[in-house]
């Protein structure tokens, strides 16, 4: 079932057996996969994690993408990348288009059985000749190597993609279950800066598997309902640093008798 009202809110904290619908954003299911005692926390008692410092440069590098493929899009013509890497597709074209792109809004989804509203802002939706939806990803990096979708900490794009996908699907649309990142590197192998960054960019394909997704939420939902705080995801830095500094102030209260 398709969500429409598309709340712009800001979620309040999660009330086990509230009854309204409770809205999930795409980075929070990737933060209870990532650590359930950090998701718990966060939705539970809204103790966010740091935030990490912007990445100014690849918002600018997202937005100047999105009025590049929105020129072809209003042409309703190929972009020359999609020509470049054999794409054989069109930038789409919809009504919701910016609300899908919006932060905090995006394309959402009312999951009945959970009561959770699922929502993920996309960077663009290309179409193919057989009227299936393309999920597309912008990604800026600067480095020597070329850029590709083989580290393991990418599974995190990955997952972001099938999301969209997933999204999408649930708003009966039909989706291709090929995406592209449209990744751009800045060049690091010119003379100087000269008040300018090069870029080279490739398009990579990526096969979605969406079948994971129905599980999570079910998980999300049981954890979000659950009174005792979950155990911490495997190598989560941020639970190391919360005990490792919560050990260190304790013997240091016992050692300076502060406590006893």
């Amino acid at each position: 079932m398709a969500y429409t009202p598309y709340s712009r809110y800001r979620t309040a904290p999660y009330k086990p057996g509230q009854t309204t619908p409770y809205k999930l954003s795409r980075s929070k299911i990737e933060d209870f996969i990532n650590c359930p005692r950090c998701f718990w926390i966060d939705r539970r008692l809204k103790i966010s994690k740091p935030d990490t410092p912007p990445f100014q440069i690849n918002k600018a590098v997202d937005e100047l993408f999105k009025k590049e493929f929105d020129k072809y899009r209003n042409d309703k013509k190929p972009h020359p990348l999609m020509i470049q890497f054999k794409v054989d597709a069109i930038p789409y074209s919809h009504d919701d288009l910016d609300k899908w792109r919006e932060n905090f809004v995006g394309v959402q989804y009312l999951d009945k059985e959970t009561n959770l509203i699922l929502f993920g802002a996309v960077d663009d939706v290309w179409v193919n000749k057989n009227g299936e939806l393309i999920v597309v990803d912008y990604k800026a990096t600067a480095k020597k190597s070329e850029v590709s979708l083989d580290a393991d900490w990418q599974i995190s794009y990955k997952r972001q993609m099938e999301v969209y996908q997933w999204l999408l699907r649930k708003n009966d649309f039909k989706v291709s279950n090929t995406g592209y990142f449209v990744y751009t590197n800045g060049r690091l192998d010119l003379d100087g800066f000269n008040d300018r960054v090069e870029f080279r960019t490739k398009v990579i394909a990526y096969e979605g598997n969406d079948s994971w997704i129905a599980e999570t939420v079910k998980n999300i939902k049981e954890c979000l309902e659950q009174e005792d705080m979950p155990p911490s995801g495997r190598d989560c830095q941020y639970c190391e640093y919360a005990k490792s500094r919560t050990d260190l102030t304790l013997k240091y209260l016992i050692k300076n008798k502060k406590v006893k």
